[in-house]
């Protein structure tokens, strides 16, 4: 989890400020907009608080998956080791994606808030506070969290979970299944498990797949967890929907598809390989104690 942090968050940066800011135009001009205004340093505004949880957030979503999938196989087939059928892994990758959404919800929340917090924003009608627009909000991550908590309730620790609810249910879908099925074509026959170049690779192009087919609704996700740092303008997720329709048109829902793509390669890459490789070694230090 940590490594997928590492590699991808400058990217999630670019995303979410296309997706949920003003003026940033096309990937490369939000890439130089961003630089120029806030260096280096603000390509890894919000990483902290992801940083921070990330491996609990990862450890428990792939521990669900596989504990769901071994639950299947038992109930199902009577060994929990039998080979999980593509309903298992739909049934597992589900379950995954409603337990990510309770966990996740409240860390994408405060990452977003913390790197939507300097984009411009422009109403002449409307007065802005506690800051003017292109200030800080928020000092850091616990002041985000808490300021969040005490102005908005449970409620708004969770804002935009029926958006993460559509994009992570199916986005997990079509990220396990696929992951599975790339390692299981690289993987040589007679080989008992992958390698750590097939993990990586298949790891990589299951998470393009995945986040390029959720972008539509990892944009309503973002705009409406962004949303609040200023002023709330969405009422909810159909709201969200109904207004960027109706202000942008189609091409709103498609905000970050490249980046969301080309991001979801590296940091999914990341995030598996580490996955299998700390499970191989730990594995292998049990065999050493308990032949």
């Amino acid at each position: 989890g940590v490594a997928s942090v590492v590699v991808g968050h400058p990217l999630d940066t670019v995303k979410t400020r296309l997706q949920a800011g003003q003026g940033y135009g096309n990937t490369l001009k939000c890439f130089l907009t961003v630089y120029r205004n806030e260096s280096v340093t603000g390509f890894f505004k919000g990483m902290s608080f992801p940083m921070a949880t990330t491996g609990i957030y990862s450890s428990v979503v792939f521990g669900v998956f596989s504990s769901t999938q071994r639950f299947l196989s038992q109930l199902r087939h009577g060994d929990a080791a039998a080979a999980p059928s593509l309903t298992d892994m739909t049934v597992a990758s589900a379950v995954a994606g409603c337990v990510s959404v309770a966990i996740g919800t409240p860390v994408d929340l405060v990452k977003i808030r913390l790197q939507m917090q300097t984009q411009p924003y422009s109403k002449a009608d409307v007065k802005l506070k506690p800051s003017a627009p292109g200030s800080s909000v928020y000092r850091g991550p616990i002041h985000c969290f808490w300021t969040i908590l005490q102005k908005e309730g449970i409620a708004g620790i969770y804002r935009g979970t029926v958006a993460m609810l559509l994009r992570d249910i199916p986005g997990y879908c079509v990220y396990f299944i696929p992951y599975a099925v790339f390692c299981d074509w690289a993987t040589p026959d007679g080989c008992l498990s992958p390698s750590p170049f097939s993990v990586w690779l298949a790891g990589g192009i299951a998470g393009a797949i995945s986040w390029g087919l959720c972008t539509p609704m990892d944009v309503i996700k973002s705009r409406l967890q962004a949303d609040g740092v200023y002023l709330n303008q969405y009422k909810g997720t159909l709201d969200c929907i109904l207004q960027s329709y109706q202000n942008e048109g189609l091409k709103v829902f498609f905000r970050g598809l490249t980046v969301n793509t080309v991001r979801g390669f590296p940091t999914s890459a990341a995030l598996f390989l580490g996955y299998e490789l700390s499970l191989k070694a730990m594995k292998g230090d049990q065999s050493e104690t308990n032949p």
